[in-house]
């Protein structure tokens, strides 16, 4: 079973579905339920249930079986919680988190920037230059702007993230 108090679950739970879908979750009904059983029982609006289920569905923590009516012909959607392949889903997400913070690691390191001392922008060396090294804004001279605190906290981050 998995903890929802666990602050990292908690906070993938909360990033891709708000507190709606957390609401959800923790009240949804036993074994397969349609989604407006899941509304009546969570006390969420039904497009929000559809809409926080689909999502669920789409990331793998959520099952949905299809069943038609035989005498209406009419779809009925049965869901249930599948919460098994979670761990998976946070590493994907934090691979692609590694990725994207490598990737601003390597901007960082490798560019010039200049600053507007009143805080309007922060553009690289050649933009500044094409600007004169003005504030389009404010016309204030523009000022180099050392990138090292930045680049700290991004291998602080991927260092911290490579050993969890």
């Amino acid at each position: 079973m998995i903890d929802l108090n666990d602050p990292v679950v908690r906070g993938y739970l909360l990033q891709l579905l708000g507190e709606e879908g957390i609401k959800i979750i923790e009240n949804m009904p036993e074994g397969e339920v349609t989604d407006e059983a899941i509304a009546e029982a969570t006390e969420v609006l039904l497009n929000i249930v559809r809409r926080n289920l689909f999502i669920m569905n789409e990331n793998k923590l959520a099952v949905c079986r299809r069943e038609r009516d035989s005498s209406s012909g009419w779809l009925t959607y049965l869901w249930k919680l599948d919460l098994d392949d979670i761990n998976n889903q946070l590493s994907k997400e934090q691979r692609k988190l590694i990725k994207n913070l490598q990737t601003r690691l390597d901007f960082e390191e490798g560019n010039v920037f200049y600053v507007c001392p009143e805080g309007h922008i922060r553009v690289l060396f050649n933009d500044a230059a094409d600007l004169e090294f003005l504030c389009p804004m404010c016309g204030e001279d523009l000022e180099f702007k050392d990138n090292q605190i930045i680049v700290d906290a991004l291998k602080k981050r991927l260092e911290a993230l490579a050993e969890s």
